[in-house]
């Protein structure tokens, strides 16, 4: 199956799937504790935002769920500090953690609906149907605007001849890029924009040798923006774009180094497809 077969099969392939299969349905709860950043983006999306009272540190969008109290980050929840929010529902996304935190939550008595992740369009799309189905609301609109945007990028996926070799850095540290294999988001959002991982043979994320920087050969660095002011993103890419190793590839040669805002780019919540084809513009150009 080509590359852009995929793309297209990876689109419906989950899309499907029945939101009661998903989640239970809670319309009537009033204190939610959201936990991941693309749950707390949907609530909002869906126009329930008024029913949070706290979110974790990864849900940063939109600018309204700052002024919510913090319970940490997803996969080091405390206990005790999502109950101090009194919540009549804790909405999580899967893979909150650490395990035994969401064991005392969940034997706490209170109602913890976990939210499927996914990083495939039909993931994200069963993502919107299951959160909508614990709120209690309807979803159509949403899902239609969301399964538009993400065929709009399966469209300008397949109009590619020539892929792009993306590498995505996640950290630049001691001269050694930490990349992006398979089974990534990165990896996803990457061929979802039309372009194809420069990595390979190895999952989840790696230090890569200089041999191995060279050899990815990568048309494009892809790098998160966390938009936290802890980095300075243009002394970020003058470090990775000064290594040696970079300096022979035709992304170095040519100084391409694409940063994008971290929860939009890998958060797989309601923007996915306009970072998709915000990505794909990044790339190849276009309007």
């Amino acid at each position: 199956m080509s590359r852009h077969s995929i793309g297209a099969a990876l689109l419906f392939a989950l899309g499907a799937v029945p939101a009661s299969a998903l989640a239970e349905p809670h319309p009537d709860a009033e204190r939610i504790v959201a936990i991941g950043g693309a749950v707390t983006e949907f609530v909002y999306a869906f126009g329930a935002g008024d029913r949070l009272v706290a979110r974790d540190t990864t849900s940063t969008f939109p600018p309204e769920a700052m002024a919510l109290p913090d319970v940490g980050y997803m996969r080091q929840l405390s206990p005790e500090g999502v109950l101090s929010m009194r919540p009549d529902l804790i909405l999580a996304e899967e893979g909150a953690g650490p395990p035994e935190a969401v064991a005392l939550l969940k034997s706490a008595g209170i109602p913890y609906e976990e939210i499927p992740s996914g990083a495939s369009p039909g993931g994200v799309l069963a993502k919107a149907d299951a959160v909508a189905e614990v709120l209690g609301v309807a979803d159509g609109a949403l899902r239609a605007a969301l399964e538009a945007d993400l065929t709009r990028a399966a469209k300008a996926d397949r109009a590619i001849a020539t892929p792009q070799r993306v590498l995505f850095v996640l950290s630049a540290q001691d001269d050694r890029l930490l990349a992006a294999g398979a089974g990534t988001g990165a990896e996803a959002i990457i061929t979802l924009a039309g372009a194809t991982n420069a990595v390979s043979g190895f999952q989840g994320y790696k230090p890569l040798t200089d041999e191995a920087v060279i050899a990815a050969a990568p048309d494009a660095i892809l790098m998160m923006d966390r938009g936290d002011g802890a980095t300075d993103p243009e002394a970020q890419k003058a470090q990775v774009l000064a290594m040696p190793a970079v300096t022979a590839t035709p992304a170095g040669k040519a100084g391409r180094v694409i940063r994008m805002n971290g929860l939009y780019l890998l958060g797989f919540g309601p923007r996915t497809g306009k970072a998709a084809l915000d990505l794909h513009r990044a790339l190849y150009g276009g309007a």
